[in-house]
């Protein structure tokens, strides 16, 4: 049966041995962000971490890296915890084909327990805070699920969009949000503020798994995360209408907090240790204003460590940003057998494709570059042959190694956009782009000597299963 609530996934990451209780005294910096970085350093079956016993907090209960590995990635989307990440993504592709499942609205949800609203708001009190690197500028909602509408056309649920983006606190009730351009937020904040209105916002702070999965799965302006949601649950999601904004947001969060995204309204935001391993900068960003607060009793403030990668968030985005680029490129190219965008949300994709003709690999990354995760992540796109596997590195570095000739083969499409924390672009938010054409030419393009390729001997596979046999038996 899905998760519900994060409470329920917690218990079901100890019961796997994937989470690791901290009953010593901590101190908040530097304490939770270390060892939430330390775990992010275990593998692929690092743990959750829970604190409940952190210096200055009367009542403090902490969930880290709940994310932060493939097996616990696998047991959110309901998997054995050994499953690989090949077998993840193959599992997200096929409970994507039931995508869209409606949601279930269900009354009394988790997070109405109690509430605080107008001046009694203070997310000081709220929130156990701390910053998670030391060059942090103030305190961040790194894994809120961020939930916006289309000012106009607010009655489509699709283009209703719960999304991740981090906020920083600057004050009692105020939070900075960065949206990047390419988002459905920015989009939804823009088209309000041509209004000159504000913009209602509902954040959800401690989610079931999988809300947190389709939160940061770059879907469609008009495809509803909720959707997904049931889709990979396998079935609907459970949510409820926020009292004061009428937003719809997961039925069973830890808190919800509610306001207004206010109208042309900017102040400085940042610095932030990111995804891409590198500090931000400080930068002009919009200004939430939070009205009310709503939680459970006694509730979980779950965050995620992110650095230098591999950090939660990467195991957070990885098959959710294979999977899209993959169904929006496989409907338009047939040819395309899997797409590996693991790699800092996309920002590196590697695809393997057949190829109709010379010159069809070109076509098709120029093409990954425009999808809508594309537009601002994908820089560095490779292209490999169809018996490559994307997702076996070796592999791609032996494509890379004997299919390129950079005389031909490196296309460097200047001045694309990007999303503005990459810190290689020049100025923020502009860069320039690089595909390589890692493929076997295809007539007319007859460059290169491939008529003969190696080829592994029949009697290999035998082989493999008798030497794990023997291995087995040592």
């Amino acid at each position: 049966m899905p998760h519900d609530d994060l409470r329920s996934f917690l218990a079901e990451l100890e019961r796997h041995g994937q989470l690791l209780n901290i009953t010593e005294e901590v101190a908040a910096e530097p304490d939770l962000g270390a060892a939430a970085n330390a775990a992010s350093r275990m593998g692929d079956t690092a743990p959750a971490l829970y604190f409940d016993n952190v210096t200055g907090f009367t009542d403090a209960r902490i969930a880290l890296n709940v994310h932060g590995s493939w097996a616990n990635h696998a047991l959110a989307l309901g998997l054995p915890p050994t499953t690989g990440p090949k077998e993840q993504v193959a599992e997200f592709s096929r409970r994507w084909q039931d995508f869209p499942v409606e949601p279930e609205r269900r009354a009394n949800p988790l997070w109405a327990e109690e509430s605080t609203e107008g001046d009694a708001v203070d997310l000081f009190r709220a929130l156990p805070l701390f910053r998670l690197n030391d060059g942090d500028g103030g305190f961040y909602l790194d894994k809120a699920a961020v939930v916006t509408r289309d000012p106009d056309d607010p009655d489509d649920f699709g283009k209703q969009n719960v999304g991740i983006y981090r906020m920083q606190i600057k004050g009692r009730d105020r939070l900075g949000l960065q949206p990047v351009p390419m988002h459905d937020a920015a989009i939804h904040l823009r088209k309000a503020e041509e209004r000159g209105a504000d913009l209602p916002i509902a954040i959800a702070l401690g989610n079931e798994p999988v809300i947190s999965v389709v939160a940061s799965t770059p879907l469609g302006y008009d495809q509803s995360e909720y959707h997904l949601a049931g889709a990979l649950r396998g079935a609907p999601a459970p949510i409820a209408r926020a009292p004061l904004t009428g937003l719809d947001v997961p039925w069973g969060s830890e808190m919800v907090l509610e306001g207004v995204v206010l109208a042309r309204a900017r102040e400085l935001e940042g610095p932030f240790g990111e995804f891409t391993g590198h500090y931000s900068g400080g930068r002009s960003m919009p200004v939430i204003r939070i009205d009310r607060i709503s939680h459970r009793r006694s509730p979980i403030f779950e965050t995620l460590y992110l650095g230098m990668p591999w950090t939660e968030v990467d195991f957070l985005t990885a098959a959710n940003t294979c999977v899209p680029l993959y169904q929006q490129l496989k409907a338009e190219f047939p040819e395309v057998q899997a797409v590996n965008a693991t790699h800092t949300h996309g920002m590196l994709v590697v695809i393997s494709t057949e190829k109709r003709y010379g010159g069809f690999a070109k076509a098709l990354g120029t093409r990954a570059m425009s999808t809508p995760h594309g537009l601002g992540y994908c820089k560095i796109v490779i292209v490999v042959d169809e018996d490559v596997d994307p997702f076996d590195l070796p592999q791609v570095m032996w494509a890379l190694s004997t299919k390129v000739n950079p005389a031909c083969d490196l296309v460097v499409l200047p001045n694309f956009p990007i999303m503005g924390l990459d810190p290689g672009a020049q100025p923020p938010g502009i860069t320039h782009r690089v595909l390589i054409d890692a493929t076997t030419p295809a007539a007319p393009d007859l460059r290169g000597h491939y008529s003969q390729p190696v080829s592994d001997l029949p009697e290999t596979p035998h082989w493999a299963a008798k030497l794990h046999a023997l291995r087995a038996a040592r």
